[in-house]
């Protein structure tokens, strides 16, 4: 069976969805849960599945520490879903092409340092855009600038309010993100 790490620094919806779609095959289990609040509710969502989870500081995630428990596990796929930190070359350098990420728009439009969450549907609604998406690519030293794996894309209505858009991209990403993921685990990407 293939083994996802998930890295995530809030709530953990996304990572709540890929554990429970995993769960359901023989294929993959994500087997430990990364992160860098003490405080997420990743960590509780993590623990009602059996999840181990890993707490880590900044500076663990840039001194190598957290490279070496990834080491440790030895896992196919490394998954970002809505992890906020920078990811560091060690890492990246480790696992080439093995680590996903989600953004919560269409790259390149609405990426970068700073762009996540509620800051881009907020971006999104003042700019007035006629659709909006998901993202699923792969990680590089930049960013939101590793190469595109999938995009899906929604319309938005002049009434949505920055909350209407989070919840659309939330149903695209509950839909999409476990399925890509196991269509890079099964080679059919």
């Amino acid at each position: 069976m293939k083994k996802i790490v998930v890295f995530a620094s809030g709530s953990g919806t996304n990572a709540e969805n890929i554990i429970k779609h995993f769960a359901a095959t023989k294929m993959a289990s994500v087997v430990s849960v990364f992160t860098n609040n003490a405080n997420a509710k990743v960590i509780d969502r993590a623990k009602n599945h059996q999840i181990p989870t890993e707490i880590f500081s900044k500076s663990d995630l840039f001194e190598g520490k957290v490279l070496q428990k990834i080491n440790e596990i030895k896992p196919d796929l490394i998954v970002l879903a809505g992890f906020l930190l920078k990811f560091p070359q060690d890492i990246i350098e480790a696992y080439p092409d093995q680590i996903l990420n989600i953004h919560p728009a269409l790259l390149p439009l609405y990426g970068g340092k700073g762009m996540y969450g509620m800051h881009i549907h907020r971006a999104i609604v003042e700019n007035k855009e006629k659709e909006t998406g998901i993202t699923i690519h792969y990680v590089n030293e930049n960013y939101d600038e590793g190469n595109i794996i999938f995009q899906k894309k929604v319309a938005l209505i002049d009434s949505d309010t920055p909350e209407d858009v989070a919840a659309k991209i939330h149903e695209l990403e509950q839909e999409n993100f476990p399925l890509i993921i196991e269509k890079w685990l099964t080679n059919k990407l």
